[in-house]
């Protein structure tokens, strides 16, 4: 009876040894564990729907963003000024969400979306970003293939800062932020392993091999899946950090970082050489 208890015991702490080895390298492929919806959007409109029958109307929740095509006028008064800085997101619904909560406001930026919004104002705005020789661009995108290629655009389309050397700082989200997090939603798709395998080459060479590999396996996680309060947090301590880098640096081409150093702020530089010429960005080594 004692044997075949002390048997038991011991078969009880292999068991429990072999569970938390077996959790704790389950943590650490957490971000090649993709997180499926265990409901439809249906069901979210339903739930809350029921909800403002029972506790009234819920007034903070944006619509889904439209386009605006009605030119709006602008005071030649206002438009004879810059900003001092420009966020970029890769959707509409990012920018629309920082505008609603006047981050344009508190930090003296515009806020734009990479295809365009809020279309009514989109030209004039970006005709007086571009009377801004120091202007700060800052990009703000989910770790899904479009989103990483948001630097590049902003960097070589005639319709952004093609020509222009300003500093760009990358604020995220990139698969590096995602890989150490023990909780982000990590999603899987199809579509995404497609957009993957058409990641421009010259975006790549910023990347590095396993999260190019985990961008064409499909994985991907949306600025969306985090809270409000989080997201405001990223942008402003984003911005905060990247003071002093503006500080030292005047513009990508004159400094002396090599890529894949990084500043006492956790800005990294990241150099791609282009004909000889330095065309790299800044991009924060955490997200927030």
């Amino acid at each position: 009876m004692t044997n075949t208890a002390f048997f038991l015991f011991l078969l009880g702490i292999g068991l429990g040894i072999f569970l938390i080895c077996f959790g704790t390298r389950q943590l650490t492929i957490q971000h090649k564990i993709p997180q499926p919806f265990k409901f439809k959007q249906s069901d979210i409109t339903q739930w809350l729907r029921r909800w403002q029958e029972i506790n009234g109307e819920v007034t903070n929740i944006l619509p889904p963003s439209r386009e605006m095509n009605e030119p709006m006028q602008i005071n030649s008064e206002v438009t004879a000024y810059s900003f001092d800085r420009v966020i970029v997101c890769d959707t509409a619904e990012i920018a629309q969400f920082l505008i609603a909560n006047n981050f344009h406001f508190e930090h003296n930026c515009a806020v734009l979306s990479i295809d365009g919004y809020p279309q009514n104002i989109f030209s004039t705005v970006m005709q007086m970003l571009k009377q801004n020789p120091d202007l700060k661009i800052y990009a703000f995108h989910s770790a899904t293939p479009r989103g990483v290629t948001t630097i590049n655009e902003l960097r070589n389309s005639p319709n952004w800062f093609s020509g222009n050397n300003l500093i760009i700082y990358d604020l995220g989200l990139l698969p590096r932020h995602v890989f150490p997090s023990k909780n982000m939603w990590i999603l899987k798709s199809d579509e995404s392993v497609e957009q993957g395998r058409q990641i421009p080459s010259e975006v790549k060479q910023t990347l590095s091999k396993d999260e190019l590999e985990w961008l064409e396996s499909g994985f991907y996680v949306e600025l969306e899946s985090f809270s409000p309060g989080k997201l405001l947090q990223v942008v402003s301590q984003g911005i905060a950090k990247t003071q002093a880098v503006a500080n030292g640096y005047t513009s990508t081409s004159e400094n002396s970082l090599d890529s894949g150093d990084s500043s006492d702020d956790g800005i990294i530089f990241i150099g791609v050489d282009d004909d000889n010429r330095n065309v790299g960005f800044f991009a924060s080594d955490s997200f927030g």
